[in-house]
C-alpha cells in the first residue's frame, strides 16, 4: 500500500486516471434516476468554480466576492454563440475560457491599489455590473433567458440527457483540478504562496508581486468561464440572469471556506457537500443566503482551516504515530 502511495505522490497524474475509471462506474452502480446525474454535474461544475477561486482566494490571498459574474460571462459567452452563431461546446469552451480571462484582467487591477475589504467591494461591484448589464440587455434575451442551448455530438452520439451529459462535466472536471494541483505545486504556486503571506517579503526576494496577483485573477477567472459554458449546455441548456445573484456567489464562497482555503482536496469535498446542501435547501430558497453566509461564519470561527485542515491533521498526526513506532522498534 506504501508503495502504491509513492507512485501516485510522483506520478499524480496516475491517481487521476484511476479517479476518472471509479467516476466512470458511478452512475451505473449508484445513481437510480436522471436526476442524480444532473446533480453530479452540477458538483462537478462547482468543484471547477471552487478550485478556480481558490487559486485567487486561497493560494494568492485575495479576497474576491464578485466570482459569479465570472461564471456569468462564461455562461453567456457560450449562450450567445449558441444563440446567434449555432455554436457547440467544442467551440464555446475555449471562447468561454479565453473570453472570462480577459474579463479577469478588469478584475486583478485593482488589486494592485487596493486589499482586504476595499477590494472585496471592488470585486463585488463588478460581479453586480456584470449581472445587470446581462439583465437589461437584449442582446442577452435576459427578459426569457436563452433556451434550447445544444449538447455536445461525439462521434454521432449526442450527449443530450442528464446521464449522458455526465460523462462531458466529469471529466473536464478532473482536468480542472489537476490543473489547479499542477499551479500549486510548480514555481508559479510557491510565488503565489509567498505573495499571500507576505507580499512585502515577496517583492524583496525577487518576485513580481503585481504580475502574480493578476495572474491569479486571470487562472481564476478562466476556471470560472470553463465552469459556466459546462453549466450553460447542462441539459435542459438553459441560462436565465436569476441563476448569477449573490446567493450563488455566497455558495461558492462557502464551499471554498468550509473545505480549507488553499487546500485543494478541501475544496472538492466542500463543494460536494455544500452543493447537494444547496439542492437539499431549495424549498426554502428565500433562507439560503442565511444558511450560507452563516456556514461562512461558523466556519471561520470553529473550523478556520475548513475540513482541508482536518484532512492535513489526519495525516500529519499518521507520520507523526509511525514515525514514533519506528524510533521505538
Amino acid at each position: 500500500m506504501e508503495k502504491f502511495k509513492n507512485i501516485i505522490r510522483q506520478y499524480p497524474f496516475l491517481g487521476f486516471i484511476i479517479a476518472y475509471l471509479i467516476l466512470l462506474a458511478v452512475p451505473s452502480i449508484f445513481f437510480t434516476d436522471l436526476y442524480q446525474s444532473h446533480l453530479a454535474s452540477l458538483i462537478f461544475i462547482n468543484i471547477i468554480v471552487a478550485a478556480g477561486l481558490n487559486i485567487v482566494k486561497g493560494y494568492c490571498g485575495q479576497v474576491t466576492v464578485g466570482h459569479v459574474g465570472l461564471y456569468a460571462v462564461g455562461s453567456y459567452t457560450a449562450g450567445c454563440m449558441f444563440m446567434y452563431l449555432g455554436s457547440d461546446l467544442w467551440v464555446t469552451l475555449p471562447a468561454a475560457i479565453i473570453v472570462t480571462g480577459l474579463f479577469g484582467i478588469a478584475f486583478g487591477i485593482p488589486s494592485f491599489r487596493l486589499e482586504g475589504p476595499y477590494l472585496a467591494l471592488a470585486t463585488l461591484g463588478g460581479g453586480e455590473a456584470i449581472r445587470l448589464f446581462i439583465e437589461n440587455g437584449a442582446f442577452f434575451n435576459s427578459t426569457y433567458g436563452i433556451s434550447s442551448i445544444s449538447q455536445p455530438v461525439i462521434f454521432g452520439v449526442p450527449f443530450d440527457t442528464p446521464d449522458k451529459y455526465y460523462y462531458i462535466s466529469m471529466p473536464v472536471m478532473l482536468i480542472a483540478v489537476y490543473f489547479s494541483y499542477s499551479i500549486l505545486n510548480s514555481s508559479v504556486g510557491r510565488a503565489f504562496m509567498s505573495v499571500k503571506e507576505d507580499p512585502i517579503s515577496a517583492a524583496a526576494s525577487g518576485i513580481d508581486v503585481k504580475k502574480y496577483k493578476l495572474l491569479a485573477f486571470i487562472l481564476s477567472a478562466m476556471f470560472a468561464g470553463a465552469a459556466g459554458a459546462i453549466y450553460a449546455h447542462l441539459p435542459p441548456g438553459y441560462i436565465h440572469p436569476n441563476n448569477y445573484t449573490v446567493i450563488e456567489m455566497v455558495t461558492f464562497l462557502a464551499m471554498v471556506v468550509f473545505g480549507g482555503l488553499g487546500h485543494i482536496w478541501g475544496g472538492v469535498i466542500g463543494a460536494i457537500i455544500i452543493t447537494i446542501v444547496y439542492d437539499l435547501t431549495r424549498p426554502l430558497y428565500e433562507y439560503q443566503l442565511f444558511i450560507f453566509g452563516l456556514t461562512i461564519v461558523l466556519t471561520i470561527l470553529f473550523m478556520p482551516k475548513g475540513i482541508g485542515g482536518f484532512i492535513d491533521k489526519y495525516f500529519i498526526d499518521k507520520r507523526f504515530k509511525k514515525k514514533q513506532v519506528e524510533e521505538n522498534k
